[in-house]
């Protein structure tokens, strides 16, 4: 796979997990989500894949999220780091809770998945059409 197609197939998978429908959706989770899944969200906490496969379905619908400045680089032989920008849609197309987000995914035989995801607060920035 070029990195080019890596980008924008692993760009897919991020978004997707943005989609409440996906969020809602525990078995796609599940395949989504590496078993040694973690998260260093936003606020700080720390998340595994079990409490997000307990949690995520259950929560109320977040804001929309915007989502931009997509870059990759495979850093091993099935492992790669996808870093870009994102941040909540209010209802008059405003962004707000800007957040740098850096997710390693790995590949497995099931397909990519995700392994590890942060999330940091960041200055605001304008959105762009990438």
């Amino acid at each position: 796979m070029t990195e080019d197609h890596l980008l924008i197939h692993l760009r897919d998978l991020e978004i997707s997990l943005h989609q409440p429908a996906v969020r809602a959706d525990i078995n796609r989770l599940d395949e989504l989500l590496h078993p040694s899944f973690i998260e260093f969200g936003r606020s700080g906490r720390r998340y595994t894949k079990a409490d997000m496969l307990r949690d995520l379905p259950l929560a109320q619908p977040s804001a929309a999220i915007w989502s931009q400045n997509f870059a990759v680089a495979e850093i091993a032989d099935g492992v790669a780091l996808l870093t870009y920008q994102s941040a909540h849609v209010d209802e008059n197309g405003e962004l707000s809770r800007h957040t740098l987000r850096s997710s390693l995914w790995q590949r497995a035989e099931s397909g990519w998945q995700l392994r590890f995801h942060q999330g940091t607060p960041t200055d605001a920035f304008a959105k762009t059409a990438s």
